[in-house]
């Protein structure tokens, strides 16, 4: 069974490990499963074939066999589901950490994507330095909660799961923001999961992408 992944042909975070693909290349290192990458470009992105596989013409997508699946939620998810590793044996333990997955996406990222995306969509605009502020301390309201529920211990629920896994890239994206320094338990979370082999490993395969986009555009400088 060859699982296929979709991900940037020239990704827009430059191999910084932010781009989502990251989250599904992890959770396979973790529960060592080889895959296999195909990159797409923005045009191939918003084409009648990707978009069978993702509707709303993203990355990444999952392919295994017959199985076709989009958000890295529900690939992340469908990973841990069907390999050990990734969510606790026992029941009550698995729907925590199921719930820390949906909290990690739905409660926790939509504030931290609120603020990265302002400074696309009104940055220019002259009292865009009035709402900043105002959309950094939504994105605080969430960093205190969960730093106090963290507090001293390593990972949300026992041991690493999932949960852990889409939390620290869910708060690298607030790296250079700042906000992270403010909660030295989350960076020390944060560099535990930066830690982990299969992390690494990740890493360098999506950074791998990136250098090569860049030596080929340099190439093409030349």
């Amino acid at each position: 069974m060859t699982i296929t992944i979709t991900a940037f042909e020239s990704s827009p975070d430059g191999g910084r490990g932010l781009a989502r693909d990251m989250r599904v290349r992890w959770a396979l290192e973790e529960v060592g499963r080889p895959y296999a990458v195909r990159l797409v470009s923005f045009k191939e992105m918003k084409e009648p074939s990707h978009l069978a596989l993702h509707p709303f013409g993203q990355i990444p997508t999952y392919e295994e066999d017959d199985l076709v699946l989009f958000e890295t939620g529900a690939i992340v998810f469908h990973i841990a589901q069907h390999n050990k590793g990734l969510l606790p044996e026992d029941g009550n333990g698995r729907a925590r950490a199921i719930a820390w997955m949906f909290s990690a996406l739905n409660t926790v990222e939509p504030p931290i994507v609120e603020r990265e995306q302002s400074r696309f969509i009104v940055g220019d605009k002259r009292w865009y330095g009035e709402l900043l502020p105002i959309l950094e301390d939504r994105v605080r309201v969430r960093l205190d909660q969960l730093a106090d529920r963290l507090g001293d211990v390593q990972w949300l629920d026992g041991a690493f799961s999932a949960a852990d896994l889409i939390m620290v890239l869910v708060l690298r994206r607030l790296e250079r923001s700042g906000l992270l320094e403010e909660y030295p338990n989350l960076c020390a979370y944060i560099a535990r999961g930066e830690a982990r082999p299969a992390y690494k490993r990740a890493f360098e395969a999506q950074l791998a992408v990136a250098n090569h986009d860049r030596g080929a555009k340099d190439a093409k400088r030349q």
